[in-house]
């Protein structure tokens, strides 16, 4: 490295995403699997807003719930793929500073409340089972408004010093960001300026967000677990893990695949950059993907208004045809 008085500081005004290094000549054929999880997840989770937000049965606890974690996971994969795919079809990586860092915000603001939301819908499950009679008392609207509110508004104030530090560093080397989206690591490894802050930060951030809501998470399905093994008959039990099962399910893909990503990419030097940068890119579109279909096909009211929605269009259209 140089030495720091012969070194030319600069704020870069745009960054040049390069996509998944060493894989320049395949990224048409990458693209097109997340094209078609991306549509996925639009369709699914938009669909899900749809009947939530006109089937006046839907208005349950539960169902809000599983409303905000779509809308979070709309936002995630609409804030990252789009410009991910512009990368693999056009080489079109240019993003400016400002953008880049909006890009970032959003992207770490889906995490985040993708995680208290997972937990909100946790104690949902744990009211519903382990106090059936307060049910609708404890998780009455207003109560899930504020739940909703203190949800987003924990993110955007864990998240938004990061977007201070990142605007406090200095670059020196390129401009070039070897990733797909703007993600805080990629852009902080750029910089000449010691980024100890920006990582105790992210490591501070994780614990007391993502490691604490994780936590609580296996603390309710303790409890849940506890009563439900307490239930007199077997049909009684399978009936309340039944309707556990796939926020069990979910809940194991987002944990897994965001402890795994976060060790990786600040102590996995082992692994191959490559690699780390597709995990990373298939971490956007999978969750988002899956989660409206497990929930669709898990829960029985959703997937009864599905098939209802679908055969009242193909109905429609074999009488009009």
């Amino acid at each position: 490295m140089m030495p720091a008085e012969n070194q030319t500081f600069f704020v870069p005004e745009t960054f040049i995403l390069t996509g998944i290094q060493g894989t320049e000549e395949s990224q048409v054929w990458i693209s097109i699997p997340f094209s078609v999880m991306y549509i996925v997840a639009l369709f699914g989770n938009s669909l899900l807003l749809f009947l939530i937000g006109t089937e006046r049965s839907l208005h349950e606890p539960m169902y809000l719930f599983l409303s905000m974690l779509a809308a979070v996971d709309l936002l995630l994969s609409t804030t990252t793929v789009p410009k991910m795919l512009a990368v693999f079809w056009f080489r079109a990586g240019e993003i400016s500073f400002a953008a880049c860092l909006t890009q970032m915000f959003f992207v770490h603001v889906s995490f985040i409340s993708e995680s208290a939301i997972l937990l909100a819908m946790a104690f949902d499950r744990y009211v519903a089972i382990c106090n059936p009679l307060r049910y609708t008392a404890v998780l009455t609207k207003p109560v899930i408004g504020k739940i909703g509110l203190g949800v987003f508004t924990r993110s955007f104030f864990l998240i938004f010093p990061f977007v201070f530090l990142m605007k406090q560093l200095k670059f020196c080397r390129t401009n070039l960001l070897p990733h797909t989206y703007c993600e805080h690591m990629a852009i902080s490894r750029l910089a000449c300026d010691n980024v100890k802050a920006n990582l105790w930060y992210g490591v501070v951030m994780a614990i007391l967000a993502i490691g604490l809501d994780a936590g609580l998470i296996g603390v309710s399905y303790g409890l849940i677990l506890r009563a439900v093994f307490g239930l007199p008959s077997n049909g009684t039990r399978l009936k309340a893990l039944h309707t556990c099962g796939s926020h069990v399910c979910v809940i194991l893909m987002f944990y897994l695949s965001s402890f795994f990503s976060f060790f990786a990419y600040r102590f996995g030097h082992i692994i191959p950059g490559y690699i780390l940068n597709l995990l990373a890119n298939l971490y956007v579109v999978i969750p988002p993907m899956l989660n409206p279909i497990i929930y669709g096909v898990a829960t029985k009211e959703i997937l009864k208004w599905v098939i209802k929605v679908f055969y009242r269009c193909c109905g429609r259209s074999f009488l009009q045809s």
